[in-house]
């Protein structure tokens, strides 16, 4: 039997590659400079990308989900799940009861829009749509929809870090806006190794780090809101071979983080289960 020591350097070594997986299939790099004489020019020196860490998956808890519910944001709040489920036709915000999935209220989007992320400001919920470029803001208490606004560009995931709201739109870039306008604050390219992560999906703000899907991927990313460095690495390839989806589009999506008893919970798309994960001491 290998020693703690051997596995854990396994396990470093594994996050290791997933990591330079992130380098070669999610990012984007220019072409080098080339100089007057047609030689490529030597590259400038740069700062060393922080280093990213891996956060071990461990299973707390399993709780049913809706296998029908197409995932694309998912909070915990006041005791309960919100759920932002896609698709044209079939796009709702709901509310969920933890320990069976029963749906307790549901507000419809209209037919023509694929409803996307999800996030909580203050006693309100507010939801993207993909194309449309609507945003909706809804009573967390009734779900009755009380103001809508646009924005440009595509809406994939949303997330509060109490001072903003945190959009990704599938790009390396997440822009914090206005809870109440919605207008841009500031925008934030998050890199993996120096290098731009793109596909940046359902998002989380967990202890004032930025938490991320990666759409199509195994695997969350913990996300510095300062320098926008991937920090951390979660690999959440053992959760999504249990569930053993077959659509190619049942993918890890939705993360909420229950800060009072310190619980994170995780589904996909199509999912028929809901994981609560133990976050373990990481750096």
């Amino acid at each position: 039997m290998p020693s703690g020591r051997t596995s854990a350097r396994r396990f470093r070594n594994h996050v290791a590659a997933m990591v330079l997986a992130i380098a070669a299939t999610l990012v984007s790099g220019a072409p080098a400079p080339v100089a007057a004489t047609g030689q490529v020019a030597p590259p400038a020196t740069a700062p060393s990308p922080a280093p990213v860490y891996p956060i071990t998956a461990r299973i707390v808890a399993r709780y049913p989900h809706d296998p029908g519910a197409f995932t694309e944001g998912l909070l915990w709040h006041d005791g309960a799940l919100f759920e932002s489920i896609g698709l044209e036709g079939r796009s709702e915000v709901r509310r969920v009861r933890l320990e069976d999935g029963q749906v307790l209220a549901r507000a419809v989007l209209p037919a023509d829009q694929f409803g996307e992320g999800l996030a909580l400001w203050e006693n309100s919920l507010v939801s993207l749509t993909w194309k449309t470029g609507l945003a909706h803001r809804w009573d967390a208490k009734t779900l009755k929809r009380t103001g809508s606004f646009r924005y440009t560009g595509e809406g994939w995931g949303l997330a509060s870090d109490g001072k903003a709201l945190i959009q990704s739109d599938g790009s390396a870039t997440l822009r914090f806006r206005d809870p109440k306008s919605f207008a841009v604050q500031r925008e934030l390219t998050v890199t993996a190794n120096g290098r731009p992560v793109r596909n940046l999906n359902e998002l989380e703000v967990v202890d004032g780090a930025i938490f991320a899907n990666v759409w199509h991927r195994n695997y969350l990313v913990r996300i510095d809101p300062a320098s926008g460095a991937v920090t951390g690495l979660m690999d959440l390839s053992a959760l999504a071979t249990e569930v053993a989806a077959t659509d190619p589009e049942a993918v890890p999506n939705g993360i909420a983080w229950d800060p009072a008893k310190r619980r994170l919970f995780v589904t996909g798309k199509l999912w028929p289960t809901l994981f609560e994960i133990a976050l373990e001491p990481a750096p």
